[in-house]
């Protein structure tokens, strides 16, 4: 029996994910015990071959696995090491055809650790964060983890009833039993596997005024004047993006904050999720509410189709703070622009925005010259040209994969070829362009 290493889905992600097959649905049954970090679950995956396949192989980090069936029928021939459950069938799947794999685990989930840190399942002082980008879904699922095997889900989450528990999509079901309650969210939008989280802590949640699309916050009792005041122009974040960048693309919006202090933070599907520090009382991280915001339509409806590509996800989300702040405060986007500019012209240029590479993928860098690189296009073609392009961009690809050729296409056919061409340079050279304008 062969269980070899599989051929890579991306070079940025070697040994995730595989293109031989995909993933129409996730279907996750966990049960979950704060104290002690104690995981029992059911993944159910509707598997789709897109080439005759005699096995799959899943990405499922840690965990024991102790039961697989497909259709019903009990696996026998299956393994997991190495961060992959390879699981071999009776007969191959020939091309299209489906299967329900369903894959008993259990454990304690624990963050993946690489290059990027810690990633994925990660305990909190009183709860959970889940925090996936690029490479932790692992932690806790069975998965395709390749950023353009886009599925809808399911998640059913069980947990001591003093916790409050978020997850992807509409909550359908909430169900009370004992000392423990019950979560269904319901996830229809195609997502990927690395935007898929869940949030565990002892958390409030209210809903903020005024929006056509529900929007909501999350947070500790003792933070929660706070998380009023600093998130408290989500909801005119909303109104403006949805004027600059089409319909928001998900049922609704919520915004977590933890009682810990995280470095960073962090999109998922419908979701934004910010630590403690990030919320000050003082709005001291508006710029950053609007970026991970404007990642629902920039990462989430719209998503790389490989990670090479992370700029149309980071310098849209860079640019959308600069828009931000033009449109709520007065700031012209040309002045942010202008900093941005100038920090580069100051710093190694060894950086590609169109080919970073996975030790680059997130530098600051990326996320300025990826938004100069709009601001130039918008120089370049003037405002009704530029929104109307942003705005067919996010209607001619909403839910789907992308790539920079894609855009680069786009591009040439709202504005004409000598436009897409100017921006090869920021794209494909290291010098840094000069300043646009």
């Amino acid at each position: 029996m062969n269980f070899g290493r599989t051929e890579d889905a991306d070079p940025y992600l070697p040994g995730h994910g595989s293109r031989a097959w995909s993933v129409a649905h996730y279907d996750l049954e966990l049960e979950y015990k704060v104290a002690g970090n104690r995981l029992d679950a059911r993944a159910r995956l509707g598997v789709v071959a897109a080439a005759e396949v005699t096995r799959i192989s899943l990405d499922l980090a840690r965990l024991r696995v102790s039961k697989v069936t497909a259709d019903g029928r009990r696996v026998t021939r299956f393994r997991h090491h190495g961060g992959k459950l390879h699981v071999m069938f009776d007969a191959p799947l020939q091309q299209g055809d489906s299967v329900l794999v369903t894959v008993d685990y259990s454990g304690s989930p624990q963050p993946t650790r690489g290059q990027w840190g810690d990633v994925g399942w990660e305990e909190l002082t009183d709860g959970v964060i889940v925090a996936g980008q690029p490479d932790g879904a692992p932690s806790w699922f069975p998965c395709n983890d390749r950023p353009n095997d886009k599925a809808s889900y399911r998640l059913t989450v069980s947990a001591e009833s003093a916790y409050l528990v978020v997850a992807n999509g509409r909550l359908v079901d909430k169900q009370v039993g004992g000392s423990r309650t019950t979560w269904i969210y319901d996830q229809p939008q195609p997502m990927s596997t690395y935007l898929a989280t869940v949030q565990i802590g002892r958390y409030v949640e209210w809903s903020a005024r005024g929006s056509a699309v529900p929007v909501a916050i999350v947070a500790p009792p003792s933070r929660r004047r706070a998380a009023e005041h600093d998130l408290g122009r989500q909801v005119q974040m909303l109104q403006v993006f949805q004027q600059l960048f089409g319909p928001y693309p998900f049922a609704g919006y919520t915004a977590v904050v933890t009682d810990d202090d995280l470095e960073i933070p962090l999109e998922a599907q419908g979701l934004s999720i910010f630590g403690a520090n990030h919320v000050d009382g003082q709005s001291g991280s508006e710029r950053l509410v609007a970026h991970e915001l404007a990642h629902q339509w920039f990462g989430n409806s719209l998503t790389v189709d490989r990670w090479q590509d992370i700029w149309l996800h980071e310098g849209f989300a860079c640019y959308a703070e600069w828009l931000w702040a033009e449109r709520a405060d007065g700031r012209p986007a040309g002045a942010a622009a202008r900093e941005a500019w100038e920090r580069l012209a100051g710093l190694p240029q060894d950086l590609l925005l169109g080919d970073p590479g996975p030790e680059l993928m997130f530098d600051d860098r990326l996320y300025k010259r990826g938004a100069l690189l709009l601001h130039a296009l918008r120089v370049s073609v003037g405002d009704d040209c530029f929104f109307d392009l942003l705005r067919g961009w996010t209607a001619a690809h909403r839910h789907g994969s992308v790539n920079t050729e894609m855009f680069m296409a786009h591009v040439a056919e709202r504005a004409g070829a000598p436009a897409a061409d100017a921006l090869v340079a920021w794209l494909d050279e290291l010098a840094l362009p000069a300043f646009p304008g």
